[in-house]
C-alpha cells in the first residue's frame, strides 16, 4: 500500500504534529488544564499532586513518570523516548534538560542509542543541569546548576561540574514537599 519511503514520510509528519500539539500544551496558562491533557490525551503517567510549569518541551510523553508533590520547573526539556522515572518530592529547576537518547559518536552511521532515565524520590536537580542517558540519580541527591551528569549518582550525593563529580552529602533526614505552594495559573 505505502512504500517505506511514504511511511518515513508520513511517520515524520507525525512526530512534527506531535511536538507542535505538546508545544501549545506547554503554553497553556493553568496547571490543571495541562495535566488533564497530558494524561488523557498523551496518557502521561503524571500525579495529579505534581506540578508542571509552562514551556515544557516533551518527547514521548506516554513513556513518562512523575511522582506526587514533585515540581518540573520552566523551560525544562524531558525526551521520553526511552522512559523518565521521577519519584516522589523531586524538584527539577527551570532550564533543565534530561535526554534518553543521544547520537553513537563512534557509529559509522551516527545511530541513535539510549536508555532509561531514573531519579528516585527527594532529589533536587538544578537550573541548566544535563542529565544524560541511561542515569540513575538516587534518593536524595543534589545535582547543583549546570552539571552535566554522565554516570549514576548515590543517594544524597552532592554534584556539580562537567562532567558531575561528588562534591559533598546532603542532610539524609528529608521531608518537604516542594509542590507547595504553586502557581496554579501558570
Amino acid at each position: 500500500m505505502f512504500s517505506m519511503k511514504s511511511k518515513t514520510i508520513i511517520a515524520r509528519y507525525y512526530a512534527a504534529l506531535y511536538w507542535i500539539c505538546i508545544r501549545i500544551v506547554s503554553i497553556i496558562p493553568s496547571q490543571i488544564f495541562r495535566k488533564l491533557i497530558l494524561i488523557y490525551l498523551f496518557k502521561m503517567k503524571l500525579s495529579f499532586k505534581a506540578v508542571l510549569y509552562g514551556n515544557f518541551k516533551i518527547l514521548k510523553a506516554s513513556k513518562i513518570e512523575i511522582g506526587s508533590h514533585s515540581v518540573i520547573g520552566h523551560n525544562v526539556m524531558l525526551d521520553g523516548r526511552d522512559g523518565i522515572k521521577i519519584g516522589e518530592n523531586v524538584n527539577i529547576s527551570s532550564e533543565v534538560m534530561i535526554w534518553t537518547n543521544q547520537h553513537n559518536h563512534n557509529d559509522p552511521n551516527f545511530k541513535i542509542v539510549g536508555d532509561v532515565v531514573i531519579i528516585e524520590d527527594f532529589v533536587w536537580i538544578s537550573a541548566r543541569a544535563i542529565i544524560l542517558p541511561g542515569i540513575k540519580i538516587s534518593k536524595g541527591a543534589v545535582i547543583s546548576a549546570g552539571a552535566v551528569v554522565t554516570k549514576n549518582v548515590e543517594p544524597f550525593a552532592i554534584m556539580a561540574g562537567v562532567p558531575a563529580k561528588k562534591i559533598g552529602e546532603r542532610n539524609q533526614s528529608l521531608d518537604y514537599n516542594p509542590s507547595k505552594p504553586f502557581l496554579p495559573f501558570i
